[in-house]
């Protein structure tokens, strides 16, 4: 993904920086204003970022932005531009403290639960953040998320160590594990929300930091970036009087090598012999069974009721409390990782970044 731009900006100036802060703008509505006319939205030009946040001399960061071109609206992300972005904070990870990737908030949950398992032993923090209404607006919510985003993606202990050494999502006052975020609202500030894992901090007049859920720093580790995504991963949505037909194409003449079943509650699906003939077949075609719970919180208990109980006995598996957003990028980069089918049923129940609560 080629730069259009990049723009260099030390609020620091004449003193040295407190905090050196990668900025990659991908899209979406935060880097929005109109145009002269008032009529159109274009993209902002971030050399003008002091002009319209000028809130961020106070920080004393040197910020460096990257405008990558093309700017994506966030359904268009596919795991290729994890990929570009992955391979530029790789490139440039010895010379900043830390990195804010703005992002559309469609599929940023899923855009953040990529990097969290690309990124192995991460000692700086990684904050998406993006807006329900673009920095042009005069009542919007890019402002305040932009800069405690980079206020976030600045601080440290006072021993040096990242506050936050981990992928984020940062979204109306609030900071989040990457890959424990949903997209939950579409018209208010609000968008996002862990239903099962709490916030890491909460900006209020204080920036309150709940260390005891935040990873912890990976000290002498190095790091690894796993750039591999294989994504041949389908997702199976049941639905009561979902015609077999329908589930077979997905099941047994996709292209899939694994398939995220999506089912009720804590993991129950229907018991007729006909479904349960094609989970064997896809069983036996050595297709990776993934179960996922529709409702909004909780985990998938397998067994709980005679309904999962059977999938259990199958050898489907269990997400336990992973979104969906979660199991569909860890299936990928699992799958990408091309080790043995057993190796990658081994992986997707273990707690890799913090996606399942042990």
């Amino acid at each position: 993904m080629p730069v259009d731009q990049l723009i260099e900006i030390d609020t620091a100036l004449p003193k040295p920086p407190r905090a050196h802060i990668l900025v990659l703008y991908t899209g979406g509505t935060l880097g929005m204003q109109y145009d002269p006319s008032g009529q159109y939205l274009v993209p902002f030009d971030f050399s003008q970022i002091l002009e319209r946040l000028p809130e961020l001399r106070r920080f004393d960061f040197r910020i460096t932005v990257l405008t990558l071109t093309p700017l994506l609206d966030s359904a268009n992300i596919t795991p290729a531009h994890w990929q570009e972005w992955a391979a530029i904070i790789e490139q440039y990870y010895h010379a900043y403290d830390g990195f804010v990737i703005l992002h559309g908030t469609d599929t940023m949950a899923y855009s953040a639960s990529a990097l969290s398992f690309m990124f192995e032993n991460l000692q700086k923090p990684i904050i998406f953040t993006g807006a329900q209404l673009p920095i042009g607006e005069a009542r919007n919510d890019a402002r305040s998320n932009l800069i405690t985003a980079l206020e976030i993606a600045a601080m440290k202990h006072p021993d040096g160590r990242a506050r936050v050494p981990e992928v984020c999502v940062y979204f109306d006052y609030h900071l989040w594990r990457g890959n424990r975020v949903k997209k939950v609202e579409s018209e208010d500030f609000d968008a996002f929300d862990s239903p099962n894992y709490p916030f890491l901090a909460k900006a209020g007049i204080r920036i309150r930091f709940q260390d005891s859920y935040i990873l912890p720093y990976p000290a002498g580790a190095s790091l690894r970036v796993h750039k591999q995504f294989d994504p041949s991963v389908a997702l199976l949505r049941l639905y009561p009087g979902m015609p077999l037909p329908l589930m077979e194409a997905v099941l047994l003449h996709s292209a899939a090598k694994a398939v995220v079943l999506q089912t009720y509650g804590s993991g129950t699906a229907p018991t007729n012999p006909g479904f349960l003939r094609l989970l064997e077949k896809a069983l036996q075609a050595d297709k990776i069974l993934l179960n996922v719970s529709q409702c909004y919180g909780g985990r998938v208990v397998q067994g709980t009721y005679e309904t999962s109980h059977t999938l259990e006995k199958m050898g489907i598996l269990s997400a336990e409390d992973m979104t969906v957003e979660a199991a569909i990028t860890k299936l990928m980069f699992l799958l990408g990782k091309e080790c043995p089918k057993e190796e990658v049923k081994r992986l997707i129940k273990e707690n890799v970044r913090g996606e399942i609560t042990k």
